[in-house]
């Protein structure tokens, strides 16, 4: 679909639609029309599903010229539309995925129906087996089960006997759901209309990350029903716990068979999708690290107050593990909660370069403030900040943030108890150069500092930040894909969530490592997670559209930019 800054058409100016793609430019040539060619047509009077994806460039005019020639113009590329839907049949890719766009559906809606909740030890066996039988039915000729201290892992490799090899970063489980707080059951992967946006499959995992996860499947199935085969190997590792920190995925990828065959990689890609509602795409070039952690306050371990719970009328003369908590969590940041006060926390972190903060200024520039509150529906940054600052705290902050606190009763109606324990779940982002060893020795230390040493605190998950060089091939390929879809991608220097790239970029292997994908969806880790299959915003892309962009980006990354 068109694309030209925010999708207007500013006076004055030139406006581009997509640089074709191969199959784009055979289709112009069958039906006449050259690339580079202007036509005086304004993005409003392109008929639905027109399908053009040329360089065609809105040629400056008044508005005298626009309304003389914009019936004929429209009148012209009806014409256009229908040799091109013809020629469409002359790419047996395009073709299809197409044809297996239901199929593409139903594939995710599957895998959503299963279960996998690490945190739970819900369905996760399952969930790998049947990861493990998806690959294998996209073509993937060795598939391994690979065992941890945890949740299983998976290794498969997919030789089509191309010099350059690729590798592929899954995960299977997906967070813990509240069925109450959703308007459709999580694991039914209902299909809805969402106004503004199309159909979407609505569901735990939808976005994070099985929607697409399922798109670049789809794309191996296209290329392998056109009977062509694929530009690259393929060297993917999966793992069922990222959801709770990815606590053992290391001991996946540090099989000796597994880093050998990583070794040959060029770099390594997680599907995503990347779009935003406007249909811009933000690129970032690594991810904050992360420790997930209990801080838990007992009677027994602290040997002051209950080591039972007792009757609140007793508080009068006991002491509350639930306060001492809270006193000891007020200790790690500041007073609004929002400034990390844990004492050697932030050592080691490196600050913004120079040309980190350039990026950024540029993309407070181009994104859209009012849809970035609205994605995140929020009306106000932290202090009231200008978005610029807003982004900068985003990308160089560390954060101390409570993600629960459970203790005593907290069912309908009161109970009258002092409880004798009480836990807080927190999660710790990182910056470059931190590390979560030592930001896990800090926090202990701090808290032994503070006369908190009876506090508990026990490490669930967690590892290091990531960052790989914009000048990558892995990285370069991408530029070069959006910019031929007609969309200038915005680059951060890493984003804001985690992801155990560190296995990839860190010792032994050292690959560049990144997020890749067309399509969009939204409500990770909240109710109603959703995935576009069918847009009917011309801004952004459904399930075939995501399922495009891995096929090209495959041939893309094939010609080693």
């Amino acid at each position: 679909m068109p694309f030209c800054g925010r999708g207007k058409a500013a006076a004055g100016r030139t406006c581009s639609f997509r640089t074709p793609s191969p199959y784009h430019i055979k289709m112009l040539s069958n039906a006449g029309i050259r690339t580079k060619h202007r036509l005086p047509l304004d993005l409003g009077l392109l008929p639905a599903g027109h399908g053009l994806g040329p360089d065609v460039i809105l040629a400056r005019m008044n508005r005298r010229t626009f309304l003389q020639q914009a019936a004929a113009g429209a009148a012209t590329l009806a014409l256009a539309k229908n040799s091109l839907d013809a020629a469409a049949a002359d790419d047996p890719i395009q073709k299809e995925i197409e044809k297996r766009h239901e199929e593409s559906i139903r594939r995710l809606q599957d895998w959503i129906h299963q279960p996998s909740i690490a945190a739970e030890n819900r369905g996760v066996n399952e969930g790998c087996e049947l990861t493990m039988q998806m690959l294998r039915e996209a073509g993937f000729d060795a598939v391994s089960k690979v065992a941890t201290d945890g949740q299983p892992g998976i290794f498969a490799t997919l030789d089509a006997g191309r010099p350059r090899t690729i590798g592929m970063y899954f995960m299977y489980d997906v967070k813990q759901v509240d069925p109450t707080e959703w308007s459709s059951p999580p694991f039914a992967a209902a299909i809805v209309d969402k106004p503004g946006l199309g159909k979407a499959v609505v569901g735990r995992g939808a976005v994070n990350q099985k929607g697409p996860e399922s798109s670049f499947l789809a794309a191996l199935h296209a290329i392998r029903g056109a009977g062509r085969k694929l530009p690259v190997n393929l060297v993917l590792v999966a793992e069922g716990e990222e959801e709770i920190g990815s606590p053992h995925f290391p001991q996946i990828v540090r099989r000796p068979e597994v880093l050998a065959a990583l070794g040959k990689c060029s770099g390594v890609y997680m599907p995503s999708a990347e779009q935003d509602l406007d249909g811009n795409v933000t690129m970032t070039l690594g991810a904050k690290g992360v420790i997930e952690c209990e801080v838990v306050s007992s009677g027994e371990r602290w040997g002051r107050g209950p080591r039972k719970d007792v009757h609140s009328s007793y508080k009068a003369m006991l002491d509350s593990p639930a306060w001492h908590l809270v006193e000891a969590l007020g200790t790690l940041v500041s007073a609004d909660g929002n400034t990390p006060a844990i004492e050697g926390f932030e050592k080691n972190l490196r600050p913004l370069s120079d040309d980190e903060k350039k990026m950024i200024a540029v993309a407070a520039r181009r994104l859209d403030e009012s849809i970035y509150k609205k994605q995140l529906s929020v009306t106000h940054w932290m202090h009231d900040a200008p978005f610029e600052q807003a982004l900068q705290l985003l990308q160089s902050r560390p954060t101390v943030n409570l993600e629960g606190l459970v203790g005593g009763y907290t069912g309908p109606g009161g109970k009258t108890v002092l409880p004798h324990r009480a836990v807080a779940k927190l999660d710790l982002r990182l910056v470059p150069d931190m590390t979560a060893n030592d930001a896990l020795a800090a926090l202990k230390a701090h808290l032994a500092r503070k006369g908190f040493e009876d506090i508990e605190v026990n490490m669930t998950g967690g590892y290091d930040p990531n960052s790989t060089p914009g000048d990558a091939p892995l990285i370069r390929s991408q530029v070069t894909f959006y910019r031929s879809q007609g969309i200038d991608p915005i680059i951060l220097p890493r984003s804001a969530g985690s992801w155990p790239g560190y296995v990839f970029t860190g010792d032994p292997l050292h690959l560049p490592a990144g997020h890749f994908g067309m399509g969009h969806g939204s409500g990770a880790h909240a109710p109603d997670e959703y995935y576009v299959v069918e847009s009917s915003n011309p801004k952004i892309q459904g399930i075939d559209g995501a399922v495009r962009s891995h096929v090209d980006y495959l041939y893309e990354l094939a010609k080693g930019a």
